[in-house]
C-alpha cells in the first residue's frame, strides 16, 4: 500500500511539473490613446510556439491596427483596423518578438484592448525510439493537447466576456 501511495503521489508531482512547463499565458486591458501605439516584447528561444489573441472592447469603431515583428525586424502581421484576431506561430529565432497595437488612425478617439499572449513549450523532434518506449511521452502529448485546448476555452470565455 505504501509503495502504491508513493508511486501516486510521484504521478501527480509528475503532472504538476509538466503542466506548470507546457504554458503561460499573460492576459491584459490596455488603454490606446488616439495617435498612439502600444507594444508589448516576449523574449522566447526558436521552435516555442507563440500566441495572441486580442479584442477591441471599446472606443470609436471597436478597431486597431496590429504589426507582429520577429526578432530580425521583418514584420510578420500587420493588419489594419482589426475588431479581433487569434495567431499562433512557432517562433522561427531566438529574441524578443515584438506585438504594437496602434491606434495613429484615429483622431480623438482612445481605445481599449483586451489581449492575452501565450507562450508554450519548445516543440521537440520526436525521437522514434523513445516512441516505442511508449507511455510517459504518449501521457506527456495527451497533457499537451489538452492544455492547449483549455487555452483556447480560456480565450473563448475571455472574449465572451468582453462581448458581453
Amino acid at each position: 500500500v505504501r509503495s502504491l501511495l508513493i508511486a501516486v503521489m510521484e504521478f501527480f508531482v509528475y503532472i504538476l511539473g509538466v503542466m506548470a512547463l507546457i504554458q503561460c499565458a499573460h492576459g491584459y486591458f490596455v488603454n490606446i490613446d488616439a495617435h498612439a501605439e502600444e507594444c508589448f516584447f516576449e523574449r522566447v528561444k526558436a521552435g516555442t510556439k507563440l500566441g495572441l489573441a486580442f479584442e477591441v472592447s471599446e472606443g470609436g469603431f471597436l478597431d486597431i491596427d496590429l504589426r507582429i515583428i520577429g526578432p530580425d525586424g521583418k514584420t510578420l502581421h500587420e493588419g489594419e483596423r482589426e475588431s479581433n484576431g487569434r495567431y499562433t506561430f512557432p517562433a522561427a529565432l531566438d529574441g524578443v518578438y515584438t506585438y504594437c497595437f496602434s491606434n495613429k488612425m484615429s483622431t480623438m478617439t482612445p481605445k481599449t484592448v483586451m489581449f492575452s499572449m501565450d507562450v508554450g513549450d519548445k516543440e521537440e523532434k520526436k525521437d522514434p525510439a523513445a516512441e516505442v518506449a511508449g507511455g510517459e511521452n504518449k501521457l506527456e502529448d495527451m497533457i499537451k493537447e489538452l492544455s492547449s485546448a483549455l487555452s483556447g476555452v480560456k480565450h473563448e470565455q475571455d472574449y465572451m466576456e468582453v462581448r458581453e
